[in-house]
């Protein structure tokens, strides 16, 4: 029998994790930077909070057997849970709160599909109790941040709305109403051409489809559109914070796409999509949007708060950084190798690495473990491991310190 990791997950081996490690510091350095404090859920969640926001499907979650009656699942990402903890557990804290999290997640894949992966790992952000336009530009150039310290080439910040793209959907008969929203998300220009719908809908519809590109011209085509007073306030908001970013952070490559769509339906103002260009073709490195109802149904008395937040998916970041240069290609070396020569020395050579540990802050010390072998043998072992010192132990004699060539 091979024994294997289950379908969808995989093993991290040392070196996956130290180049794991290397882009979770750096995106955590940064969510600090920026005022964020850490916040961990719990992995596994009552089914009744993952779908409380009605944004995700039943069946897209990994569910538990429990020995109750109570319905159990593995988180499908982190926003939900966040939002339960923010509104049970810190209801005396003050806003707006930031916090940032770095956990795993799981799906189950769409039935009838082929086993994809189940595991996940995430970094993100999350903004609670303060709207407005300065808080979606606060969450934007934190992005852009985290791109800009994680030295990504090639991307691009797809910017929309929510709001406006669901209330511009409403022209539409609303047995149709999904199916053109769907057809938008997919560029599924197809579809459009050939639905029971008047010539004046389906060009509108194939209009809200290319309501894509350089922002400034994006939203001169949407002014032209009959909008409403709320839908020409939402433009308005958007132009003021496509005019924030370029002037914050000018030479960011931001497109302005009104067919954005997300997969979550929680989403009320602006949702966005990281974008990087690699070999392997354009990859989705990170999303998010504003949800200004989610905590509210968390809430014993249904009290709102705004919030706002994203996910960088760190599989896909490390897809997007191999290659570049930036990540580490090997694991970390021991500083030292600590030897007994004698069997006699071993209580002394515990002792000596034990002073070395304390000593030095950041140090890995080994331990030489094999009976006596033979003083080339050893050093050629630590020349294989990168192992730059050797400490010689004896139980009479001080240490010999030598320098490995």
């Amino acid at each position: 029998m091979s024994y294997q990791p289950p379908s969808g997950t995989r093993d991290l081996l040392p070196l996956d994790v130290a180049q794991k490690y290397w882009i979770e510091a750096r995106l955590e350095a940064m969510f600090q930077r920026w005022g964020y404090h850490r916040i961990i859920t719990s992995t596994v969640e009552s089914l009744d909070t993952l779908m409380a926001g009605g944004a995700i499907a039943q069946s897209s979650v990994v569910q538990l057997q429990g020995d109750g009656p109570e319905r159990l699942g593995l988180r499908p990402e982190l926003t939900a849970s966040i939002a339960r903890a923010a509104v049970t557990r810190m209801a005396q804290v003050t806003y707006p709160q930031r916090l940032y999290y770095t956990a795993n997640v799981f799906s189950r894949a769409p039935k009838g599909s082929q086993a994809g992966q189940r595991e996940y790992y995430q970094a993100g952000v999350e903004l609670l109790g303060t709207s407005g336009t300065l808080a979606d530009a606060e969450t934007l150039r934190l992005l852009l941040s985290c791109i800009k310290n994680l030295q990504l080439t090639d991307w691009q910040l797809i910017l929309g709305n929510a709001d406006l793209t669901r209330s511009l959907l409403q022209a539409f008969p609303e047995r149709l109403r999904d199916t053109v929203r769907g057809a938008i998300a997919q560029l599924d220009r197809i579809t459009l051409e050939t639905l029971d719908l008047p010539d004046e809908l389906r060009q509108r519809a194939l209009q809200l489809m290319d309501l894509r590109g350089r922002p400034q011209d994006v939203l001169q085509t949407v002014s032209q559109l009959p909008l409403t007073l709320e839908q020409q306030a939402i433009v308005n908001e958007l132009k003021s914070l496509v005019e924030l970013l370029d002037r914050a952070k000018p030479d960011s490559p931001v497109i302005l796409d009104l067919s954005l769509v997300q997969s979550f339906d929680y989403y009320t103002g602006i949702v966005f999509e990281a974008v990087v260009n690699t070999p392997q073709g354009r990859q989705v490195v990170g999303k998010g949007g504003r949800y200004d109802n989610l905590l509210g149904v968390f809430d014993p008395k249904g009290r709102s708060y705004p919030g706002i937040g994203f996910m960088l998916n760190v599989e896909t970041l490390h897809q997007a950084l191999t290659g570049t240069g930036c990540l580490p290609e090997m694991i970390p070396p021991s500083d030292w190798l600590v030897v007994p020569k004698t069997p006699q020395a071993a209580i002394a050579a515990f002792q000596y690495a034990e002073t070395i540990r304390e000593a030095e802050a950041l140090v890995r010390v080994e331990l030489y473990l094999e009976p006596e072998d033979d003083v080339e043998v050893i050093r050629q072992r630590a020349r294989d491991r990168n192992i730059s010192r050797i400490a010689w132990i004896t139980d009479t004699h001080p240490p010999e310190i030598e320098a490995v060539n």
